[in-house]
């Protein structure tokens, strides 16, 4: 997805952003920080344009608001700032923290999914990513490893971390 992206929007860097407390989710059912943000460094490796980012470590909840905010900072006034989405993901974009001001601070890359419409909320600039029909989510990638399987969708290098670190078991 984060391929397509690149060469269908002529992007020039797509950050990764590992969650260090999402939200929406209780920290004890979240695999640790340093396993999710390392697996993404593998994932990323061999990607020139793609770059493994630390910005939510620490303790603070992880919120997009603050993350963009951080990013925009680092960014010329003319830059423009893509948050590339699944759409299931999107659907639910009304419920996140300071929702109305992630809608105005970023362009969406929304990348459709079967069985997963959206509405696109008042003020946000939206792109579909279509070209790529993906089936398959990541709580369907983590059902998989937990049944002892290795999903194809993963790289390489992230099954045999998650192996050795016996994750997702």
């Amino acid at each position: 997805m984060a391929r397509e992206a690149l060469a269908q929007y002529s992007l020039t860097r797509v950050l990764f952003v590992a969650a260090a407390h999402p939200p929406h989710k209780a920290d004890a059912a979240v695999t640790p920080y340093e396993h999710r943000l390392r697996m993404v460094e593998l994932a990323c490796a061999g990607e020139p344009a793609f770059a493994a980012s630390p910005l939510e470590a620490g303790a603070a909840r992880s919120y997009s608001i603050r993350t963009i905010e951080r990013v925009r900072r680092e960014l010329a006034p003319q830059d423009r700032l893509f948050f590339l989405i699944g759409a299931d993901a999107f659907a639910e974009i009304g419920s996140w923290r300071r929702s109305g001001k992630v809608i105005r601070a970023v362009e969406f890359i929304v990348v459709t999914r079967p069985g997963h419409g959206y509405q696109s909320p008042p003020d946000a600039v939206v792109h579909r990513l279509d070209t790529l029909a993906l089936p398959v989510s990541s709580s369907e990638i983590r059902r998989k490893l937990g049944a002892g399987l290795e999903p194809e969708e993963l790289d390489p290098r992230v099954i045999a971390y998650i192996r050795d670190h016996t994750l997702y078991r």
